[in-house]
This record gives structure tokens, C-alpha cells and sequence, in this order.
């Protein structure tokens, strides 16, 4: 395995459209990192130039000790996996799993090893002699898999592998990925657009919007402390809150806009919130840190309109002014729709952004 290392990459199409803007960063040695971002951020761009299936307009490109960019993608020691699972329907699994070794000269014997030894990794055992058309979708994307396996690449990369599989598929691939990955110590960068895949998978994950890196840590920093506010928006399910205002200071702390008062107490989460006194801001809550609560203790009242119970936990979808806000609370009795109900704030769980650039404020 290898790393692979990131310095300052561009990709300029010939129209002037920048869909990467100098990106940097470099993937440890045996680390799956996650690319991911909303549709045309520059996640797919950024994976196919580190497959050299897109020129690179500007930057370096290392994997293990090498420059690769000008090497062509075959020569790169890299693997991919694409969304199409692209299987060649005339063959049979065995086949399939094998057919990147025969091409390369690899000895039948050789081949039957690898392909004997991904098959059992991957439960492909008894499918072996089957054609693709025979196979579920999540046998074929495992097949997808471990024809890239095969190769014992330095690198894999996974370009949204599991955008064709229905949800329940999606979830036992996500854990087969993750399997295989402790299994196999291997370099992976995984492109997703769902950020959910990315927080289950990633052991880091880069977040991408308009071609530019927004931040770069493990899940639940990315979780814990957005660095803007793309970031704390995107980042989570259900999405963060976010409350526009000024921060105002009188008989204590409050956040007042077009929406009305959001009370914060006494003294603020964070000392360096006090500066932004009097000033645009954004205020973001998780939807579990935003809690029903006793009038007394509320720091809002919001209109409750929608109820969406899942199982162990329970979406309230309420409206205060015109701001659309989502608590999440465990399955208890609950308010009626269309009741007032007052809603308290966890104070150390808070987060405030800049209102005019979005960069977040304080620690």
C-alpha cells in the first residue's frame, strides 16, 4: 500500500470553469478518506485525477515515492471501483474477478489464487460460475469489488459505489467495505455524496463545495465543530439549525431577528461570542440539543407542525416566525400539532458563525 499526496491541485477545464482549486492534502498509508460534498463540487474531478483519467492543469500528484502526473492511469498501481458496476455479462464471475490479472499476464495458477481468495472474502463462494445477469445488486457490486481487489493495488479508489443499491443493500455494503478495509489495511479515498456514508466510513473526510476544500478532520470533529457554516449545514441528519440575528446584550444574552427573541442566558458558551455583541450572526443547534422544556427554562417557543416518529427517536418539525427548526427527542408522550412548544437549549453544545463570511466564531 501507499501513500498518496496532494499538492495543490487544479483542474482547469478549457472554458475557464475551475472544479478543483488547489487542493491539499495527503492520505496515510493503509487510511480510507472520504471525499464528499454536494453534486458538482469537484469529489469525482478530484478522484479521476488521482486515477489520471483527468489531466491535471496545475500541482503535484504523489502516490508512494512517485510524481504520477504524467503517468498514464494503468501504470499507476491503482484500482477503481465505479458506480456502473460495469461487469462484462458474457462471463462469469470467476471470469470477471480475473480478467484485469489475464490481461496482465498473470499466471492461471496465480489467478485462480487471488480470484479463490476474493471470492471467499467477499461470500462470493457458490456465484462463482454465475453469470452477472444472475446475481442480485449488491452481489454485483461485490463482484465490482473484488475484481479491483484482485489486483492488490497500492491504492483503491471508490467513485459512489453503492448509489445503485436500495437503502438496506446500501447499509450492509457500507459495513462489507468497512470489513474489508480493516482486513486489508488498503490506501482507500471514497467519493460519496451522501454524508451519512461518509461519517460511517470515513476515518477522515475531506468536505468539498464549488471546487475549494471547506475542512478536513475525522467524523465527529467534522460533527463537533464545523469550520463555516457549508460545513455545520451539510455535515449531519437531520440538518443543524441555523438561526440568523444580533447578538444582543441587556437583561442578559439574546440572538433577535426577523423570526423574534432567542434567549441565551446570563453568560455565553464560548467568552470570544462577546466581541461578535451587536453584530450579524449565525446561530447553529443540532436538532437533539434542541429540547422540549418547561416554560420557565425555554429560550423559544416554537409552533409545532409535523411529527415524524422512526422507531427510537422522533423528529419535530416546528415553525418559529418564519424559520423552519427540527428537534430530536426520544419516543415519549409527545405535544400535539399545532401546540406552542417551548424549547430549551444545551449551552456547551452550541455554535456561532460569522453572519457575513460564514467562518465559525470561537473555539
Amino acid at each position: 500500500m501507499a501513500e498518496v499526496h496532494l499538492d495543490r491541485l487544479r483542474k482547469v477545464y478549457p472554458d475557464g470553469h475551475v472544479a478543483v482549486a488547489g487542493a491539499s492534502f495527503t492520505v496515510a498509508d493503509g487510511e480510507l478518506l472520504v471525499l464528499v460534498g454536494p453534486s458538482g463540487c469537484g469529489k469525482t474531478t478530484l478522484l479521476r485525477m488521482i486515477a489520471g483519467l483527468e489531466p491535471i492543469s496545475d500541482g503535484t500528484l504523489r502516490i508512494g515515492d512517485r510524481v504520477v502526473n504524467a503517468v498514464a492511469p494503468k501504470d499507476r498501481d491503482i484500482a477503481m471501483v465505479f458506480q456502473n458496476y460495469a461487469l462484462y455479462p458474457h462471463m462469469t464471475v470467476a471470469e470477471n474477478l480475473g480478467f484485469g490479472l489475464k490481461l496482465r499476464g498473470q499466471p492461471r495458477a496465480e489467478i485462480a489464487r487471488r480470484v479463490a481468495a476474493v471470492a471467499e472474502a467477499l461470500g462470493l463462494q457458490s456465484r462463482l460460475t454465475s453469470r452477472p445477469a444472475a446475481l442480485s445488486g449488491g452481489q454485483r457490486q461485490r463482484v465490482a469489488l473484488g475484481r479491483a481487489l484482485v489486483r492488490e493495488p497500492q491504492v483503491f479508489l471508490l467513485d459512489e459505489p453503492l448509489s445503485n443499491l436500495d437503502a438496506k443493500l446500501r447499509l450492509s455494503m457500507r459495513v462489507e467495505i468497512a470489513r474489508l478495509h480493516r482486513q486489508l489495511g488498503a490506501t482507500m479515498i471514497y467519493v460519496t455524496h451522501d454524508q451519512i456514508e461518509a461519517m460511517t466510513l470515513g476515518q477522515r473526510i475531506v468536505v468539498l463545495d464549488g471546487g475549494v476544500i471547506q475542512q478536513i478532520d475525522t467524523p465527529m470533529a467534522l460533527y463537533d465543530k464545523p469550520a463555516n457554516l457549508f460545513v455545520a449545514g451539510f455535515v449531519g441528519s437531520p440538518a443543524m439549525n441555523l438561526i440568523r440575528g444580533t447578538l444582543q446584550c441587556g437583561d442578559g444574552w439574546r440572538l433577535a431577528g426577523a423570526h423574534g427573541e432567542l434567549l441565551l442566558g446570563e453568560t455565553l458558551p464560548d467568552p470570544a461570542w462577546q466581541a461578535w455583541r451587536d453584530r450579524e450572526v449565525v446561530l447553529g443547534v443540532r436538532p437533539e440539543h434542541l429540547q422540549p422544556a418547561a416554560t420557565a427554562a425555554a429560550a423559544l417557543a416554537g409552533e409545532l407542525e409535523v411529527i415524524e416518529p422512526v422507531g427510537n427517536e422522533v423528529f419535530l418539525n416546528l415553525r418559529f416566525g418564519a424559520l423552519a427548526l427540527v428537534s430530536r427527542i426520544p419516543p415519549h408522550a409527545l405535544p400535539e400539532p399545532g401546540s406552542l412548544v417551548p424549547l430549551s437549549l444545551a449551552s456547551g453544545r452550541l455554535h456561532l458563525f460569522d453572519g457575513a463570511s460564514g467562518a465559525r466564531i470561537g473555539a
